[in-house]
């Protein structure tokens, strides 16, 4: 897939990106994809380009991009190893509510300003820290995102004043949570929480666990299931397809 590398100016600093697109002329609708807590590498690279291949203009930003140029991680073994383990959920960390709020608003304004885009509202799709990304996002930043996507996200449902769930007021999106199975991070009473949440909000969603492990959809991870992977490629589908077309 075609695919535009490009820096996004935000409150905070300079966010490299990359926007993959379909072969054509377009304009086409654009959606976010953000990464798990092992950020933007070629794995996600070519998800993106996957992703672009369905008819959407995909960018793919750095989240990271407040810690400068930092080293990449090995998702085989940064979990096994005690230092970088403590490096990624430091960086995990630093990427706040209040950031993804405003990092989001950056990424939506150059969507709507692309000529390969069209349209002033978008998808957003996230896996592990990114699926609570775009849950948060889909509630702070609601009249930008059509439809909200989140694969093996954690944290969706917590005691903080914080949690995702409680935005379910706020959101205009069509949402989508697809947990994994002894997961945590996200257990089934926590997917119930979020799912009456979303109900009584009048929020079109849904809530399911696959049979897979966290981490199922994203091809370095340990965990990878191809058939969990192609299903959620599948409720992608659907899900920005009725939303934003496509």
């Amino acid at each position: 897939m075609p695919s535009h590398a490009d820096t996004i100016t935000t409150p905070d600093g300079d966010c490299p990106v990359r926007l993959f697109t379909p072969e054509g002329t377009g304009p086409w609708p654009g959606v976010v994809m953000y990464p798990d807590a092992g950020g933007v590498r070629p794995t996600f690279e070519e998800m993106a380009a996957e992703l672009a291949g369905f008819g959407y203009a995909v960018l793919l930003p750095d989240v990271y991009y407040r810690h400068g140029d930092w080293a990449p991680f090995d998702m085989a073994t940064a979990f096994g190893d005690a230092e970088e383990r403590g490096r990624l959920m430091s960086m995990l960390h630093s990427v706040t509510a209040d950031r993804m709020a405003v990092d989001a608003a950056a990424f939506f304004d150059y969507l709507a300003g692309r000529p390969e885009v069209r349209g002033e509202r978008f998808g957003v799709c996230g896996y592990c820290m990114g699926g609570r990304t775009s849950v948060v996002v889909a509630g702070r930043v609601p009249d930008r995102v059509a439809a909200a996507a989140s694969f093996h996200g954690g944290g969706l449902v917590t005691d903080a004043a914080d949690s995702p769930h409680l935005l379910a007021g706020k959101m205009r999106a069509t949402v989508y949570v697809a947990g994994a199975e002894n997961d945590a991070s996200f257990t089934e009473e926590q997917a119930a929480t979020l799912d009456e949440a979303l109900r009584t909000a009048g929020v079109a969603h849904t809530v399911e666990f696959y049979p897979a492990a966290h981490g199922f959809a994203v091809p370095d991870n340990p965990p990878y299931d191809a058939d969990a992977a192609a299903r959620h490629w599948a409720a992608m589908r659907e899900v920005f397809g009725g939303a934003l077309g496509g």
